[in-house]
Order: structure tokens, then C-alpha cells, then sequence
């Protein structure tokens, strides 16, 4: 039995008895902690914690691993519930094309983003694509990631699609950190289908999905709605399919334009909608009625140079918000949720306190992972960040450029990379 004790822990943040499954409006802006605390897991899990000054001591050193955290602070593992991580090469000509005044409408139109990475992928073996993913994964979670949810959308055929599903699944049999698949078919159309948009979605509805679904390959269903791409209609005509095969829908939404796909997300129930740069007032209103959560992708915004999603007006609201990576090749290349932390205070004006919320538990929650991860809770994952010595949380927003973890524990153990 694998025991591991942390003591001396400068500050143990996001402590709960009984932790909520989600945080909304003004109770994002509370992070309960224990000054001067300890922590114990056994095989992988929290068995318990508290304050120093209430240790109960050591009974039973057998196989004990003990770590001071003399300064140093103790947070849960980010959970990343919006990624794109499972993809070949890259598309940095692609970010050159827009350094040079090229939209990224204008690089898709002329076969570049998301149909660009679906060529790639399709001449790549599964092996090899499990390999490039792999160390994808491997370097989030030395960044501090406990928890991921992972998209197809750059297959966009039955073949690719569930190549790309089926490494998804071998990165969750890795039994390093909670994987969540989602089937993202309905991505963009491919070259194949140009001007035949109605076969493509025939081929999702009637012929992929039910394979996706037969070999239990996804937990959701994704839908890229947007101009040029999908409507608010047909992304209800697929969550409504998925929703048959057991699949939760999750929607990327608002995000070059106004879509409708937040209407669509809250009539078919989605856990989440994501992006939202064009969100307004009434899609607020919309929201604050569901049990859809909006989730904000600061990487994607800052690296096409998009408006920003109204997040903190949504607090304000009563809404709950998570922040999530969108690490993919082409508007986001990136999974450092401690520099998406950062841009949730800088760029967005959250609070430390609520940014720490939004990339945790409620991110958790974004994909069904609440009961697993987000808090420091006995019965949970012992996922865990160990920072380097600081003064205070808000230094980790506020330190944005510098590496703070100093440990990285995963299932009760130190994570290597």
C-alpha cells in the first residue's frame, strides 16, 4: 500500500469536508484553506488532512513516502476540460500566415487549419500519432494537469476519426490522469464533402457516430458551431443524435461570430459551451437557467487575437465559469493552465480566487469529473500541485512568466518527466 504524507504545507488551498460539485457567482470568490497543514493519501487517494497543530502523528511508517512542504503551498491538479491534444505535426506556417495579415477565416478558406491537420493526421499511423499525443500528455501533466478532456475533429472520416478516438483510448489505459474522449466529427467539412455539407452530416449521423458509439470509443459529443462551419440547427440535430448513443453534448460557440450555439447547448442540455467571444446579454440570461457551464479558452483568444469572452459580467451574474487550455496546433498551442490562470486575471479581471476555482473544480465539472478531482476532499485523486516557496496564492497569478510547481503528484505519487 503506496502511503504518501505531506507536512509543514505552507498554505493547503481548495479544502473541502464536502466539496460542492460546482462553484457559481459570488462563490467563486472563496477558496477555503488551512493554514500550516498536512495531507495524507493511501493508494492513490486522500485519506485525510488538516492543521499541523492537530497531527495526529505516525502510526504505521511501512512503505510511507514523506515530503516537507516547509513554504511552500499545496493545490489540486488543474483539470483541463477542453483540449485538442491528440494531433500530427503542427501548423506554425500557419501562425506565420497570420502575423502577415491573413485571418484565420482567410487560412481555412484556402485549406489551411483544421482541414490542414486532418490531411496530416490521415497520412500518420495510429502509432505514431499515440506517440506524439503521448508526450502531449506527458508534458500538461508535469505542468501541472491532473485531469484532461480530449477531442477528435481533425479525423473527419469514419477511418481517421476513429484513429484518432482509439489513441484517445490508449492515453486513458496509460492510467496517468482522468482522460474524457469526445467525438468532435463534426469539426469542419472535409475537402471531399466541399459544397455537399448535408452527405458529410449524413456520414456523422448515420455512419460514424453509431461506430463511435458501438465500440464505447467517446463520453461526449462536440459540434464546432460557427459560420462557415455548423449551424445552432444542425448542432442540435447531432446532440440530439449523440444524446441517443449516451453521449453528453459539449459545444464550441460564439466564437468568430454569433452563432446561435448557446441556444442550441442549453435546449439540448450540454455539460458545456466553450469559447464564447460573442457572447451577449441574453445568452447570459440563457445560461443562468441551465445546467450548462461556459467555459473560456483564454489561449485560443490571445493567440488569434480575438475579443474577449465577457467572463467575469458572467460571474457577476450568478453564472459558474471554467477556464480550460484548448491545446490544439493551429489557435492554441499550448496547455499551461498555470499561464491560462494568469490571463484569467490579467486579461479577464477574475480574482485569484476565482481564476484558482475555474481551473479546478469547476473545470472538473465541465467534464464530469467533480467527484474525482477539483478539491482537496477525502475520497478524491491525491492529483495534486506542490508550489515552490511563495508569500501568498495570488503570486501565481501574478508571477505569470516564472515555472512556481515545484512537484507535480499524481495518484499519490511524484510525477517524473
Amino acid at each position: 500500500m503506496k502511503k504518501l504524507l505531506l507536512k509543514n504545507i505552507k498554505s493547503l488551498l481548495c479544502t473541502y469536508d464536502d466539496a460542492p460539485i460546482k462553484l457559481s457567482g459570488k462563490e467563486m470568490s472563496i477558496l477555503p484553506l488551512i493554514n500550516n497543514a498536512w495531507l495524507a493519501s493511501e493508494n492513490g487517494v486522500i485519506v485525510d488532512f488538516g492543521s499541523m497543530h492537530e497531527f495526529p502523528g505516525i502510526t504505521n511508517w511501512k512503505d510511507l513516502e514523506i515530503i516537507d512542504c516547509e513554504g511552500k503551498m499545496v493545490m489540486p491538479t488543474f483539470a483541463d476540460s477542453h483540449t485538442h491534444i491528440v494531433y500530427a505535426g503542427n501548423r506554425e506556417q500557419e501562425f506565420v500566415d497570420r502575423i502577415n495579415g491573413l485571418s484565420y477565416e482567410e487560412i481555412a478558406a484556402k485549406g489551411g487549419g483544421i482541414l490542414n491537420s486532418a490531411a496530416l493526421l490521415a497520412n500518420t499511423s495510429e502509432d505514431e500519432l499515440f506517440e506524439q499525443s503521448k508526450q502531449r500528455l506527458l508534458e500538461v501533466i508535469a505542468l501541472g494537469t491532473g485531469a484532461i478532456e480530449i477531442k477528435s475533429g481533425y479525423g473527419l472520416s469514419l477511418e481517421s476519426e476513429l484513429k484518432m478516438l482509439r489513441v484517445i483510448k490508449r492515453l486513458k489505459e496509460l492510467n496517468l490522469i482522468p482522460v474524457k474522449a469526445t467525438f468532435l466529427g463534426a469539426h469542419a467539412v472535409p475537402a471531399i464533402y466541399k459544397g455537399n455539407k448535408e452527405g458529410y452530416l449524413n456520414l456523422i449521423l448515420n455512419e460514424i457516430l453509431p461506430e463511435v458509439a458501438k465500440q464505447k470509443l467517446a463520453d461526449y459529443i462536440d459540434i464546432f458551431c460557427e459560420q462557415n462551419y455548423f449551424t445552432a440547427n444542425e448542432t442540435a440535430t447531432i446532440l440530439e443524435k449523440g444524446a441517443k448513443f449516451g453521449l453528453q453534448g459539449k459545444v464550441h460557440a460564439e466564437q468568430l461570430s454569433h452563432s446561435g450555439g448557446i441556444q442550441a447547448a442549453v435546449k439540448c442540455n450540454a455539460v458545456s459551451v466553450d469559447h464564447l467571444e460573442f457572447c451577449n446579454d441574453e445568452d447570459i440570461e440563457l445560461l443562468k437557467n441551465s445546467n450548462t457551464i461556459p467555459t473560456i479558452l483564454p489561449g485560443a483568444a490571445y493567440f488569434l487575437n480575438l475579443q474577449l469572452p465577457p467572463a467575469k459580467k458572467m460571474i457577476n451574474k450568478g453564472l459558474p465559469v471554467a477556464f480550460a487550455s484548448d491545446y490544439n496546433p493551429g489557435s492554441s498551442p499550448s496547455g499551461n493552465m498555470m499561464q491560462m490562470l494568469s490571463m484569467a486575471c490579467v486579461q479577464y479581471k477574475l480574482t485569484p480566487e476565482e481564476a484558482i476555482n475555474a481551473t479546478t473544480l469547476n473545470s472538473a465539472f465541465a467534464m464530469g469529473l467533480q467527484n474525482d478531482v477539483g478539491t482537496i476532499t477525502i475520497g478524491k485523486k491525491c492529483n495534486l500541485i506542490i508550489t515552490k516557496p511563495i508569500t501568498s496564492y495570488n503570486f501565481l497569478p501574478y508571477a505569470f512568466g516564472s515555472n512556481l510547481i515545484d512537484k507535480v503528484i499524481i495518484n499519490g505519487e511524484q510525477f517524473l518527466f
